[in-house]
């Protein structure tokens, strides 16, 4: 237990701190599980959940919740799922034999 009246005011901050980080932690996972379900349905919505699952990424790297470089490489690792999902519509079926 602190003794200080400083290390007392810093415990409350690191617990408020903690909770805060805690609940940006949990939303990013949703909104990256959200991105993966998405990959089933159509493109349109697709790079609609990438778009919002990159900007809470990046919000959460530039507040140092994650580290930057895992942000990075989530975005990179989406951006193939994306970009395969966006090929695979846009290349013609192929004929059955």
């Amino acid at each position: 237990m602190p003794h200080t009246k400083s290390a007392k005011k810093n415990q409350r901050k690191s617990e408020r701190r903690r909770l805060r980080n805690r609940a940006t932690l949990r939303t990013l996972k949703t909104f990256l599980k959200r991105f993966d379900a998405a990959l089933d349905g159509p493109v349109d919505v697709l790079q609609k959940e990438y778009d919002t699952a990159a900007k809470k990424l990046d919000k959460a790297a530039a507040r140092r919740i994650i580290h930057p470089n895992l942000a990075a490489r989530k975005k990179s690792q989406m951006g193939t799922k994306l970009h395969q999902r966006k090929a695979a519509a846009a290349a013609p079926p192929a004929p059955a034999s």
